[in-house]
């Protein structure tokens, strides 16, 4: 019965940080998209370096992403608290 309650545990633990992941991407990139706009609107030569700057800054949140559910799925499937 103790295992039940620690998979139950877990899997708690993990819906709240996939949410809170996918929450603060939402926002960050929400403000990272209007300060994008408004730069690029101020200054529209600068159009290509902005758009590569916001290219990079992507692919590491998407990364960082992968990472937070490759580490998911080693606390649903190698759980260290289960004997």
């Amino acid at each position: 019965m103790e295992n039940i309650e620690i998979l139950v545990a877990t899997l708690y633990c993990i819906g709240i940080m996939i949410g809170m992941a996918f929450l603060g991407m939402g926002i960050g990139l929400g403000n990272l998209g209007s300060k994008v706009a408004e730069s690029v609107g101020r200054n529209p030569e600068t159009k290509s370096d902005i758009t590569h700057a916001v290219m990079t800054v992507l692919i590491v949140l998407a990364i960082f992403l992968l990472i937070l559910f490759a580490f998911t799925f080693l606390l649903l499937f190698y759980n260290p608290l289960i004997v």
